[in-house]
């Protein structure tokens, strides 16, 4: 038998499929279905940093005074559904009932509101904190200094309150992205999770609104953390968990090969149910076994630009190649 087990941010997880932050892991009976399901760990639905804010007077005289009162009721309906007080219960039953790994996750765009909730989430049993920061760089009078900053200053807040680890979750839009994640692991992330899929919009040409588009990921949109993950690996002095595309248990070998310590499966669920974590699983045993690799470990980082004698092959070189038609 091989070994799947690995570790992630210090956790032991008895392998490396992880069901990401979405709406099966927004309750504790969704939360026990996934570990029965086989998964490694569970990310909990995002508690979004509006969803906080609304329960401050603050924010109340702020919006209406805006003169939006519209965008007071609906971030009051927001909260309605899983405010900050319902998902402090979320995280404390979701660890009773679980022997899995549970990683809390907040989705935000500023600094400040975090560090007081998160200390509160790692008392009632959260194992980390995955802080999901999605910062649009849309504003053309804002740097990209200025973004970084920003970001920095979330995960700083966050890390010198609480002792449990903490990943990262980031967009793909940053000037020079290995900077930018050797600065995070610098300033104590355990993880990155690259990357966050943006929300997809559509415009409805009848009615002319904006309208939702496709909201599951394809497995064609795994390439981009693919790259990423394989010139990381090595490089920075933290785990890196892959996200967004991954649906199969080839994808998943992809990225541990790349050198991922988990892939975080979504869209996959939703298509396929639960059932696919088992087929992912026991894809991921034949292949170890056919290619004689004993555990995940062995096989981590083999695709990864460091440890590969072509690493120029994961640059320019194959963009070149694409285009120019050389065999």
């Amino acid at each position: 038998m091989v070994d799947l087990s690995t570790k992630y941010m210090g956790l032991s997880l008895s392998n490396p499929v992880v069901v990401s932050s979405c709406s099966l892991t927004n309750s504790v009976e969704g939360v026990c279905r996934c570990a029965n399901a086989g998964a490694g760990a569970v990310v909990l639905k995002s508690l979004f940093e509006e969803q906080i804010r609304v329960e401050t007077e603050d924010l109340e005289k702020y919006l209406w005074f805006s003169g939006h009162p519209e965008a007071l009721d609906y971030v009051r309906n927001m909260s309605m559904e899983l405010g900050p007080r319902e998902y402090i219960d979320l995280v404390r039953g979701s660890k009773s009932a679980v022997s899995i790994p549970v990683i809390a996750s907040l989705n935000c765009v500023s600094a400040e509101w975090w560090a007081d909730y998160a200390i509160q989430l790692e008392a009632v049993g959260a194992d980390a904190l995955e802080l999901n920061i999605a910062i649009m760089p849309s504003d053309p009078k804002r740097s990209s200094d200025e973004i970084e900053r920003l970001y920095f200053r979330v995960l700083e807040e966050v890390k010198k309150r609480i002792g449990i680890p903490i990943a990262v979750k980031i967009d793909p839009y940053f000037t020079c992205t290995a900077r930018v994640a050797d600065e995070f692991s610098k300033r104590g992330a355990s993880a990155l999770v690259l990357f966050n899929r943006l929300y997809q919009f559509d415009i409805n040409i009848d009615k002319l609104e904006l309208a939702p588009g496709y909201r599951f990921s394809s497995p064609e949109e795994m390439n981009t953390t693919l790259r990423w993950i394989a010139l990381l690996a090595g490089r920075v002095e933290c785990d890196l968990a892959a996200s967004t595309g991954v649906h199969d248990g080839a994808g998943v070998i992809k990225q541990l090969l790349a050198g991922a310590s988990v892939a975080q499966i979504c869209s996959t669920l939703y298509l396929n149910g639960l059932e696919q974590i088992d087929r992912i699983l026991g894809y991921i045993e034949n292949w170890m076994e056919e290619h004689n690799f004993d555990s995940v470990d062995q096989m981590r980082g083999k695709m990864s630009q460091m440890q590969s004698d072509r690493p120029e092959l994961y640059d320019r070189l194959q963009y070149v190649k694409a285009l120019v038609g050389i065999g």
